[in-house]
């Protein structure tokens, strides 16, 4: 009698674990702004078309995206796909990048990120969590927060300027890199090839 009841219960979580699942694929954000529940201190992996990224960390536990700007009105091509629980999941933005939009993204305060984006501007405000940034080429700006809550960081740029207040460290140049080893929980990678990186 208890094999049955193991095996029922293992089919139970499964199809909870399934239903669980989620995908969403919106078009012209203007217009249909895009929200999924999410999890304070899920993981979220993103995937960014090239442009203006703001992300955000704010106080409820949902994704939203949003864009504003003088030419908020062509967002109409953009894609957000999500995919994944409200503990992990992916989030890919795709289209054509437009000049002076700028791109959204608020997730929970308590979120591990991932992000990678070809090239553009990428700001990453108010979370607590790890962090792993890339850009092939721009600008990365991250806020730290308390430089102790870190056990490794490391960030690198191929050419450009890499200034890091946090942790006392300040480079321009080419083939600059920082690491830094701590007793926090957290990691934080930074990473681009021709730009500026920005750790406050």
């Amino acid at each position: 009698m208890r094999i049955p009841f193991l095996l029922a219960s293992a089919l139970a979580l499964a199809v909870v674990s399934g239903a669980a699942q989620t995908k969403f694929d919106v078009k012209d954000i203007e217009n249909h702004p895009f929200t999924a529940d999410f999890n304070s201190g899920g993981k979220l992996r993103m995937y960014l078309q090239s442009g203006d990224f703001h992300i955000v960390g704010g106080a409820d536990n949902k994704i939203t995206v949003r864009v504003s700007g003088r030419n908020a009105y062509q967002a109409n091509d953009m894609r957000v796909q999500f995919d994944g629980s409200n503990d992990s999941a992916d989030l890919t933005i795709s289209g054509d990048p437009k000049n002076e939009l700028q791109v959204t993204i608020e997730v929970p305060k308590k979120t591990g990120l991932y992000v990678r984006m070809p090239a553009g501007n990428l700001e990453l405000r108010h979370v607590t969590g790890d962090k792993d940034a890339e850009l092939h080429a721009g600008e990365l700006t991250i806020e730290v927060g308390d430089a102790s809550d870190y056990s490794r960081v490391d960030a690198s740029v191929y050419s450009g300027g890499l200034e890091a207040s946090p942790f006392g460290e300040s480079h321009g140049g080419l083939f600059r890199s920082l690491h830094k080893e701590g007793n926090g929980k957290y990691h934080l990678h930074a990473h681009v090839g021709a730009g500026d990186i920005n750790l406050q």
